[in-house]
Parts: structure tokens; sequence; C-alpha cells
């Protein structure tokens, strides 16, 4: 029987480490979190009835991960531990009678949403950030301070000049995260599995400007060293952080006792779909400082606080079929088609499949029973297969190796997760091109939507974008439903779309990585088309905010023979190939200095002081920091002219302003 259960505490670690490198070191979990939970329950089970079978590479008795070789090393003074786990309000209830047991005074608790992120710690000096870290394995972290001062709720300057440190969690919201995998899936990159595991990648990039562009953020809870700013309880530890400039989640409670953290924990699960951010529990924590370090820790977890886990919210449903689509660069998309069913609060009965490898690996097959639940609160996907319900005549799920749209052979590129078709005219990559491109933020030509454009490709009148601007009146009179009214409105959004600005097009193009940002850097650096297409890679790389990815797709994109073919239509269609936007005068009045604008200002609106001062060779930033060189104040300035008065920031009102514009 010892030998038995020695096998199986072995078989568990090893399971469960597996695990954990999936889910802490290469942020691609291969389970959900409620069967990693179950296993390690077992674990701990098998272990308590007999200590000698504790292995040393237990994940009972670790915390965290190990350390990524490609950062820094950053010892933990204090160390960084995990959280013991609750599954019931009877087990939070047998923890607290414990806890309550060994004390010699009443207990309040202070309640809080226990976010869906990784843990972070932040260092100041004199009130100035000075190094971010992961907690790592608890005792050594990850420097990734670099990419911590790109988190926009992240103070770089404290509102007093205090050294200390502070630790919370860095997230991902819900919108960023599906923002994040829906561009990722049309890359054909491989998507995050939930939104932890999407902060986990963004802060531990090597690049900060990929994290930059994350939208990653924070919620702070741990005040290091507490006594020594007068703060005595974990409620104002957070008043306290929250006064400093961090940011600090407004939903925790004191609570006294047992229902209070029971009516807690319903209000939350019922409000849990409306947040902004994935919450996996709620976290209970001694209140008082005091009493947290007379309970102390044990080697894995404090004694004070516990994590109340929220069941797995799934459902079973079947799925009818599997649809594959084509987007517009080309990537085709499995869809799982189910049977509705209700989950998280709506009906699902579509859910992405995302690429061939996913589906294969989950061996997800047509007539299936399989579990859903919601990435990040959000996203329908499949969590597993019920083998047990599958049909006796299951085969695994057709891939196709032609496109469902052309019929062209597929391709599965060595980079790439996914299927592509590569043939340019591929009717529905054309439709999907001709969409991007009439979008808002492209080329904006109002009243083009998908149903207009799939009837003009239907009746031949458009191969591509270059073909919208030879549409005349007679061919969209015969679309349906256009009228007169319908007809000249369109000509005339197509026509005005001729003078965009030349960054407009360049994001209108669907090129590879170039989103309407880097389309902005690319035209204000070139000034035009044809420099562009004439710059060699290394050159374009160079560009501040640019880099290589963007580098090598933009020159590689204008470098095919297709393109240049493209270019000369919409040349010849009388479309702008040029910069029209406000270069930065590099001699301006404001060149190189880091302003700050706040108040009412008469002759401008803030968004036109902004660029005017931008435009002057100004850095305009939102907030005031001893590197601010100068506050421009309007009406009714506030808070940021009294901190800039008390940093010994420069002042300029408007009058003054304008007397140096003139």
């Amino acid at each position: 029987m010892a030998e038995s259960k020695a096998a199986q505490v072995r078989a568990l670690v090893d399971q469960l480490n597996g695990w954990r490198r999936a889910y802490y070191t290469e942020d691609a979990p291969v389970v959900e979190d409620h069967v990693y939970d179950a296993a390690y329950r077992a674990l701990q089970a098998l272990e308590a009835t007999d200590p000698d079978l504790i292995l040393p590479d237990s994940p009972t008795q670790a915390v965290g991960d190990v350390v990524l070789p490609d950062f820094t090393k950053v010892p933990h003074p204090l160390p960084m531990l995990s959280m013991g786990d609750v599954f019931s309000l009877d087990e939070l209830t047998d923890w607290a009678a414990r806890l309550e047991a060994g004390v010699a005074q009443p207990v309040d608790y202070h309640v809080e949403l226990k976010i869906d992120g990784l843990s972070l710690a932040l260092v100041y000096e004199n009130g100035q950030l000075v190094q971010g870290s992961t907690r790592g394995d608890g005792n050594i972290g990850e420097d990734v301070t670099a990419n911590v001062r790109t988190i926009k709720d992240i103070p770089q300057t404290l509102a007093e000049p205090l050294s200390l440190e502070v630790r919370g969690e860095c997230y991902m919201p819900k919108a960023a995260f599906a923002q994040l995998n829906a561009a990722r899936e049309a890359d054909g990159a491989s998507t995050f599995a939930n939104p932890r595991n999407a902060a986990a990648g963004s802060l531990r990039q090597l690049d900060p400007k990929v994290t930059e562009q994350r939208q990653l953020a924070t919620f702070m809870y741990t005040l290091i060293d507490p006594a020594q700013y007068g703060v005595t309880t974990q409620h104002e530890a957070i008043a306290f952080m929250q006064r400093l400039g961090f940011a600090t989640n407004p939903s925790s409670v004191v609570a006294t006792d047992l229902s209070a953290i029971d009516a807690y924990i319903t209000a939350q699960t019922a409000d849990r779909d409306t947040l902004a951010y994935g919450i996996d529990g709620i976290v209970v924590k001694v209140n008082d400082l005091a009493l947290q370090a007379q309970l102390g820790n044990t080697v894995k977890v404090p004694r004070w606080e516990i994590a109340y886990k929220f069941p797995p919210e799934e459902a079973a449903t079947v799925v009818q079929d599997i649809e594959w689509t084509i987007g517009r660069t080309g990537v085709v998309t499995p869809t799982a088609v189910m049977t509705p069913v209700a989950l998280a609060g709506t009906t699902v009965a579509r859910a992405s499949l995302h690429n061939v490898d996913y589906i294969q690996a989950k061996d997800i097959r047509i007539g299936d029973t399989v579990m859903l639940h919601k990435a990040g609160d959000i996203i329908p996907e499949v969590s597993q297969v019920v083998l047990a319900k599958r049909p006796a005549a299951s085969v695994p799920a057709p891939i196709p190796a032609n496109c469902p749209s052309c019929d062209q052979p597929l391709v599965h590129l060595d980079d790439e997760v996914a299927l592509r078709c590569i043939n340019p005219m591929c009717p529905a990559q054309v439709q999907e091109q001709l969409t991007h491109f009439a979008s808002r933020n492209a080329m904006n030509i109002d009243g083009l939507g998908p149903k207009i454009i799939a009837q003009l490709q239907a009746l031949g009148l458009v191969q591509d974008v270059a073909d919208l601007y030879t549409l005349t009146a007679a061919d969209l009179s015969v679309l349906d439903k256009f009228k007169e009214k319908s007809v000249n409105n369109l000509l005339k959004a197509i026509a005005n779309s001729r003078q965009n600005s030349v960054e407009r097009l360049l994001f209108g193009l669907g090129i590879r990585h170039v989103g309407s940002k880097a389309a902005r850097i690319l035209a204000e650096h070139f000034g035009d088309l044809d420099h562009l297409m004439t710059a060699a890679v290394e050159d374009v790389a160079e560009i501040k905010g640019i880099g290589p990815i963007i580098a090598d797709s933009a020159v590689t994109y204008f470098r095919t023979e297709a393109v240049h073919t493209l270019v000369a239509a919409l040349r010849q269609a009388g479309v702008n190939l040029t910069y029209k936007g406000q270069v930065v005068a590099a001699d301006g009045a404001f060149a190189g200095q880091t302003l700050v604008v706040t108040g009412k200002f008469t002759a401008f609106s803030r968004p036109e002081l902004t660029a005017k001062l931008t435009a002057l060779g100004a850095k305009v930033t939102g907030s005031v920091s001893k590197k601010t060189d100068l506050l421009i104040a309007g009406e009714a300035a506030g808070s940021k002219l009294a901190k800039a008065q008390s940093l010994g920031v420069p002042v300029m009102d408007e009058a003054a302003l304008l007397d140096k514009l003139q």
C-alpha cells in the first residue's frame, strides 16, 4: 500500500509540475484551473496521510515557478508567498474558526476581489520608481522595470517623496484581452488561454514596446513595512497607497463576521460578468496588520489570508458543425457551431476553435459533447471534450486542404499555427480587405459596409480597393435598395476619401502588423508613399516606434509587383499619397520640453492646444512630476497646478502662452 501511495504521489507531482511549467513559465496553460486544483488537493490529501511521502519537487512546497533566464534576477527580501485556497463557504468557515481559536481578540477581515493576473512588486526611492519585479519562485523574481514603466496606471513619481515597496496584481482588462487575441488570430499566431496568461506574457516581454501595446493595468494591495507610515490595518494600507497615486480596487470592504463575507461573495459573484477585468475568487485577510504578523506564515502561505475560489462556470453542449472562414490576411479560422446553451449570462451557439493545432490537441469532433467556459469571462471557448458521450461512429474533424472561398490550396507556414490562403484574389479575403479599407479608422468611406461590398463583388464591379474609385452612379444604381440619395452619398464619401492623409491609406491597405499608430509614424517619417516604397528594411526598423517586425512586413509588402500595380491604380484615381499631418518642428518654441496642460482655455480646445504644442516640439504628458519642464494652466487648473507649485515646476497661463506663440 505504501508503494502504491508513493507511486500516486510521484505521478501527481510530475503531472502538476508539467501543468505548472505550462502555466507559469510558458504562459500557455494546458488544463483549466479547476482541473489543476482538483489534482493539487488530491496530492495534498495523500501527503497529509504520511509526511514522508512529500517529495522535494512537490508543488505543495513551491511558490510560483522558475525565473526565466532572459531576465535579471531580483531577490525579494520579504518572500512573495502564494495563498491557500478554499472552495466553499463551509471550508472558509472552518479556516476562520481555526484562525480565531488561536488568537485572544475579535477578528475583523478585509475582503477583496481576487484579480486574475500575476503578482508584481514595485520599489520607489524618494518617490521615484526604481524597480518592478515579478514574484518568480517567491524568493527571486524577474526584473521587469522597463516594461513596468509603460503601464499607464503605475505612477513614475509618488504624491509624496517616500521610499517604499508595494505589491499587487498586474492584469489585462477584458476588452484588451479580446482585442489582443483577435489580432493574434488574424495574424496566424497562437491565442492566449486567459487574461492572466496574456498579462504574464505581456509583462515578461524583452521589448517594452510590446508591453506598452498590450494595455496592462494594476491593482496594488500590499504595503511593505506599513508601521513606519503609521498604517495599522489593511483597510488603511489600501487608502494610503491610493493617496500616493497607486491604482487600488474600490470593491474591498471590512467584514466583522462570516455572514458579511458571505454577503460580499454573493454580491460579487452576481456582478462578476459586468466587471471590466477578470476575477477568479475572493481574498479574505485579517484586517489588523499587527495580528497578521503575529499569525505569521507556513513555508508557502500566510496563515492570515485565504482565497475563496469561484466554482468553474461551465456548460455542456454538442458540436453540430465546424465552419471555416477566411480573414483579410488569409488566415483560415475554424468555428464550432453548437446547440445553443446558456453560459455566464448569455446564450452561446458558436465558439472559435482558433486553428488546426487547437482542434487536434483537444481532439474536438463533430457530434462531440463539449464543456464550454468563457475565457476572460467574455470569449466562449471549449475547455474539454466529454469522451464518455462521444458517438461510436465518431471520426476526427476534417481539415480542409483547399480554401473554402476560392478553392486554392491552403498552406501552413513554418512560423504560424494557422492555415492560410495565399491567393491575393481570394473573394473572401478581398471582401474583408475592402471592408477594412472603408472602415472609419482607415479611409472612412461612410455607407460602404460588408453587405454593399458583397453586392459589388457579386456584380463583378470591384476586385480590389482601387476599383472603388472607378464606380459610377450607373454602377451603384443597380444595388439592392439603392436610390438616388444613397448613390450620391456613397459617391461623395468615396470622393472625399481621395483627400485623406496617406497614413489612412497605409492603414487601410491592411499590411500585416501595420496598425493605425505605425501607419502614422511611417507617414510622418517618409512624407509620402513613394519614399516608403523604396526604403530599406534597416532604415524603416530604426524609426522610433516601428522595430524590425513592422519594418520587414512593410518592406516585403511594397516589394510585391501586385502592390506596385495597385498603388499605380490608386494614384491614377487621384488618391492622395502624401502626409498631410503636422510635422514636429525640431526648432519649435517648445522643442525638447516636457509639458503638462491643465484647466480650461478660451483660444483653444485641449486637443487643439496639445496638437499645437506637439507640433512645436513639445512632449505633452498627463501628469506633473519633477521631470515636467512647464505646466500650461488655464482656468480652474486644480490639483495639477498645486502639485507643479509644490515641485517648483514653472507655470505659464494662457495670456503668456499666446504671447509666446505670436
